[in-house]
């Protein structure tokens, strides 16, 4: 596939990397109202010889901070130093969000919901216009880095397209600790990937606002993992047989609130249960009133509500049982 002798020309932003160069592009999106021009820093990676070319991004929700941390610490400690092939590491896609500690852009829109986008669209539309114009058509597959939203904790999994072999694939080298196909959302990144024929999971894990070590870690072993399966770099190659299988999920479902009051989980993050074992109450202030949830098949928890007060039909676990 890849019997060029020299590695193809990367450009955004208009610039261009050459085979051989390392080096700090802007993609120019809009001004602050004081005037301050916004841009997405992007970092691009271009090895001489040739090979694939993979994208590593994060902070497309501004306050998924996990991701933003796993890309940092493998640009501070060098991992994207690759042999062959690129790799186009983008640390914060939504800055706007990341400035205001939002999930969205300042015009309350999800940029997770505007893709391909439109040159004279809202912000979120323009952000996702500008950025997948001069990103997607170059890259081969990618890795889009989230963490859980609304105190929501995900314990580190995967999530792959159904109809799509190759990122099912992505998910299994990459090899978090659970793995799962999930639908293609209108207007996603990886929703407009796949129409391109762009194989892109998506990595949750932690969630919003805090850092959790464990997800950062595993978030950078993944990385690892897929810079190593395809030969990108030597450097980062960790001892592939000492790896598990990723726990690969069928049917999921949301255990939700059923009464209004104090939620006060049983278990930990990423356990697995038995059908009727006790997860957790939801119970009053005066403990007049309390509702245990029960697990309702065998299976594995991987997501928590960690929010202390809780409505009726607030989701509080997820479970999800082994293929």
């Amino acid at each position: 596939m890849f019997q060029e002798k020299e590695n193809k020309i990367i450009e955004i932003g208009g610039e261009a990397v050459l085979p051989g160069e390392n080096k700090s592009v802007h993609i120019k999106i809009d001004r602050l109202p004081t005037g301050t021009l916004i841009d997405i820093p992007v970092y691009v990676f271009n090895a001489k010889k040739p090979g694939p070319t993979l994208l590593v991004q994060a902070g497309l929700h501004g306050d998924e901070v996990n991701g933003i941390e796993i890309v940092r610490r493998m640009l501070h400690e060098n991992y994207f130093a690759i042999d062959i092939g690129a790799v186009i590491v983008v640390p914060i896609l939504n800055v706007f969000g990341f400035i205001h500690f939002s999930r969205d852009v300042p015009d309350g829109k999800d940029v997770n919901r505007s893709f391909p986008g439109a040159k004279s669209g809202s912000m979120a539309s323009r952000m996702a216009y500008h950025y997948a114009s001069q990103i997607l058509h170059q890259i081969d597959f990618a890795i889009d880095l989230h963490t859980g939203g609304a105190q929501r904790h995900n314990y580190p999994q995967t999530r792959f397209t159904q109809d799509d072999l190759k990122s099912k694939e992505l998910a299994t080298i990459f090899n978090a600790p659970f793995s799962f196909s999930s639908r293609l959302i209108k207007g996603s990144f990886r929703n407009a990937a796949f129409r391109l024929g762009k194989p892109a999971i998506v990595f949750e894990a932690g969630e919003s606002m805090r850092f959790d070590d464990f997800s950062i870690q595993e978030g950078m072993q993944g990385i690892r993992n897929v810079l190593s399966h395809f030969r990108m770099s030597e450097k980062v190659a960790p001892n592939l047989g000492e790896l598990n299988d990723p726990v690969l999920l069928g049917e999921r479902k949301w255990l939700r609130a059923p009464t209004a009051g104090m939620f006060i989980p049983e278990i930990l993050n990423g356990v697995e249960v038995r059908k009727g074992q006790e997860m957790g109450i939801v119970t009053d202030t005066y403990t007049k009133h309390s509702k245990k949830i029960k697990a309702p098949f065998d299976g594995f928890v991987f997501s928590i509500n960690h929010q202390a007060v809780v409505n009726q039909g607030d989701a509080l676990f997820h479970i999800g049982k082994p293929i």
